[in-house]
């Protein structure tokens, strides 16, 4: 299968990238800083690696993913993970603070989505999954300092719903995995001193497992993946 992933450096993405170079699938991934990975691929895996350094803020960023994209004529899955917080109390927010929070969090998917559809529609079942926050999700439990990250989050969840609304008549489908809290540098930025469920080699396995099996089996969905409340 072939994957692209954004947001590899570190946390989930990083996790994620090796589930899915260990079983040999080819993966394109994107993350402003390199990711280093432990030395326990072979050659023939590493192979199936290509590593995109970039800020997806970046039109330059945009333009390296095409060229890498020139090779493949099918893509299989498309994991937006990347993401971006700011934790602020409200009046003290900035306009950089909305655009960098938006422009990752929410633009910079719907612009790598619609680089990618010409080779999801190649493919008998392309799925696009949007990694978000249970904080996105309308309804649940909001925490200050938090207003741009999960207004962001929400604005993605809804992205998902009218993509998979719009191209229902196609192979492709859309869904979002609105996550709870994750042993990760953001969480501790978020909620310092906060000790999460999960390990992000826990949570990379659930998605990596979803994309393979769960993801091809329903569209338009906003499912939560938490135990806590972070």
């Amino acid at each position: 299968m072939k994957y692209i992933i954004t947001g590899t450096s570190r946390g989930i993405g990083k996790q994620l990238l090796i589930s899915v170079l260990k079983d040999g699938h080819q993966v394109i991934s994107v993350s402003r800083s390199k990711t280093i990975v432990e030395n326990e691929f072979s050659s023939r895996l590493m192979s199936n690696w290509i590593e995109i350094s970039g800020d997806l803020t970046m039109d330059s960023t945009y333009e390296k993913i095409s060229r890498a994209l020139a090779s493949w004529n099918t893509l299989d899955v498309l994991v937006n993970n990347a993401g971006y917080l700011v934790n602020k109390p409200f009046e003290q927010l900035t306009k950089n603070d909305f655009s960098d929070s938006y422009n990752v969090n929410v633009l910079s998917p719907s612009i790598l989505i619609n680089l990618c559809l010409p080779l999801l529609k190649n493919n008998t079942q392309g799925k696009v999954i949007n990694i978000g926050s249970i904080g996105g999700v309308q309804g649940s439990v909001k925490f200050s300092g938090l207003a741009y990250y999960s207004s962001s989050k929400g604005a993605l969840s809804i992205l998902t719903e009218c993509l998979a609304e719009e191209f229902k008549e196609t192979n492709i489908t859309f869904n979002y995995l609105a996550l709870g809290a994750v042993q990760t540098k953001m969480l501790e930025k978020a909620f310092p001193g906060f000790q999460a469920p999960f390990l992000p080699n826990q949570m990379a396995e659930f998605i990596y497992r979803f994309s393979m099996h769960s993801a091809a089996m329903m569209n338009g969905k906003i499912i939560p993946v938490a135990l806590t409340t972070p």
